[in-house]
């Protein structure tokens, strides 16, 4: 089945593109407003955009022209936390995922220990297993949609200590981290292979 993407209406689109780019990391950012109002909400729309220097970036649209809390925040204050929240933390991340006032914190909604963090403004979630404190660094509005990507530099790393093997990896097994589906679908990790890139040089020639 073809579709044209400039036919099909937001929802439609929305649909069909967190439909089919599965799995997705969830960044679990925390923020805090111009009056030290805490915020927390889980997105989808997060990625590494650089491993050197170290950078993540989320995506957050808008209501009522308005951009969402996190990325006003992060805007306004400079800096957010983005966490990895693993599966036992899944009923509490999609509790701040509630699309409630400015004015609520999240973390007391959720019932969820914070933590100062050490260079941001923002707090960190206590007993998420990874949580980057990120300054910002830049931010894209995407035109039309309403949507603004948003770079922050990872400038301090909280890595719980049993996920940070002898060699320096991360045990992804032991992070058990959740990802997201489309619609009120999640994930947990399922079978894990190990496949190596393939080296040139060692392939066979005609």
């Amino acid at each position: 089945m073809r579709f044209d993407l400039d036919g099909l209406d937001a929802r439609e689109r929305y649909k069909l593109l967190t439909g089919t780019v599965v799995p997705r990391p969830i960044g679990w950012i925390s923020t805090v407003d111009e009056q030290g109002r805490r915020n927390l909400a889980p997105f989808s729309y997060f990625q590494i955009a650089s491993a050197s220097p170290p950078v993540l970036s989320f995506s957050g649209g808008s209501r009522a022209g308005r951009p969402k809390d996190s990325v006003h925040n992060a805007l306004a204050t400079g800096g957010f936390v983005a966490h990895i929240a693993d599966m036992a933390l899944m009923e509490a991340m999609n509790a701040t995922s509630v699309e409630a006032p400015h004015e609520i914190d999240e973390f007391a909604y959720a019932g969820l220990e914070a933590l100062p963090a050490d260079v941001v403004a923002a707090p960190r979630v206590a007993l998420a297993p990874v949580a980057f404190e990120c300054e910002l660094l830049h931010a894209y509005e995407v035109p039309e949609g309403g949507n603004t990507v948003v770079f922050g530099r990872v400038r301090v790393a909280h890595v719980r200590d049993d996920l940070v093997q002898e060699d320096g990896r991360i045990d992804v097994r032991a992070l058990d981290p959740l990802a997201r589906l489309s619609g009120t679908l999640y994930a947990a990790l399922g079978q894990i292979v190990d496949l190596p890139r393939p080296v040139w040089q060692d392939l066979p020639s005609d």
